[in-house]
């Protein structure tokens, strides 16, 4: 399952990168978030017994067994996590430091192979050390998104790259924060000074289906992933789940925006024709015409072997303010025998 733990060590990376460093395991900061997480569960439970009604308080032992007896309920100790332990894994990170590039659209044809055969997202709730180490092992396709946040609170993107590649969790976290701050060549790379305005996403991927048509999907349900050859050259281009809703598109226009995003430079064709085209099947019937005939045929009537695949998504999103939150009260458990954040 996708956790804001997940985010937290995308900053961790960043951040790491940013001071020529190493980030702290994966392992480590998910088990710090956990932590965290009690904390804060102990923290609003005794805030809310505090904020009981004078005269209400829970009966006591001897009260339910007739002494009388009548004292002041008061709530339970907090008691801070240890910690000692976690440090000697601040160093134990063994993911690669090897950064995948940029999908492309060259790579396009192995990303379908490798999207139809990927396996369904398993759950990570509520699970033991030892088997969260084995969990954050496991492979999963994944895109990491950075966006910047206004004042107002207004979203921009600033990079968003993934893969459709099954990564090892902790390996393609890492990379791909690095790889989505950096490489994403419809911006520049993020500098460090605009770390506190960044919010990071994380979407792991799973579930993935051939669709019958291109519109053969479910607005705000599945991601898409579309393939199309086009005057002899293999285009692909995908939108996670949440994009289209978030534009306020139609499947339609989803579509469109794509093969734009793709590559594609025909026009924004409307009609029945075009709206056959999509709802036909998943191969156009141009694909057996010649060059030459090709060539006087409408830019839609051009695209060949269009495919279409329909994938899920588990999301997590934290911002700076956040993790800087998170990580406060982390520093603020140190013994004084070393930094368990670096």
């Amino acid at each position: 399952m996708a956790t804001p733990a997940h985010c937290f060590y995308c900053f961790e990376s960043l951040a790491a990168e940013y001071d020529g460093n190493d980030p702290i395991s994966l392992t480590t900061v998910e088990e710090l978030w956990e932590r965290y997480e009690q904390f804060k569960k102990l923290s609003e439970l005794q805030v809310s017994q505090e904020n009981e009604v004078p005269g209400q308080q829970p009966i006591n032992d001897d009260e339910a067994s007739g002494q009388g007896v009548q004292t002041t309920s008061r709530p339970q100790t907090i008691k801070i996590p240890e910690i000692g332990r976690l440090q000697a894994q601040a160093a134990s990170d063994s993911s690669a430091s090897t950064t995948p590039s940029a999908m492309s659209n060259k790579s396009s044809s192995s990303i379908f192979s490798s999207a139809t055969t990927s396996s369904s997202i398993s759950s990570q709730s509520d699970t033991p050390a030892g088997e969260r180490q084995r969990l954050s092992d496991q492979r999963y396709p994944l895109f990491v998104t950075w966006n910047t946040l206004s004042k107002s609170g207004r979203k921009s993107l600033r990079g968003c790259i993934g893969t459709f590649e099954a990564q090892e969790l902790s390996h393609g976290l890492k990379s791909y924060a690095l790889t989505s701050a950096f490489e994403d060549t419809r911006f520049s790379p993020i500098p460090e000074s605009l770390l506190p305005s960044l919010s990071c996403s994380l979407t792991l991927l799973g579930t993935f289906e051939p669709c019958t048509n291109a519109l053969d999907w479910t607005l705000g349900t599945h991601g898409i992933r579309i393939s199309f050859i086009h005057r002899g050259r293999r285009f692909g281009a995908t939108y996670l789940p949440d994009v289209p809703v978030e534009q306020g598109w139609t499947k339609e226009e989803t579509i469109k925006s794509l093969m734009h995003k793709a590559g594609w430079d025909g026009s924004h064709h409307e009609g029945n024709t075009h709206r056959r085209f999509f709802r036909g099947s998943t191969s156009s019937n141009a694909r057996s015409g010649s060059s030459n005939a090709n060539s006087k045929l409408e830019p839609w009537e051009q695209v060949s072997d269009f495919r279409t695949i329909k994938y899920q998504g588990l999301k997590a999103s934290a911002d700076y303010a956040q993790w800087q939150e998170w990580r406060d009260w982390v520093l603020s458990l140190d013994d004084g025998s070393g930094k368990l954040l670096a």
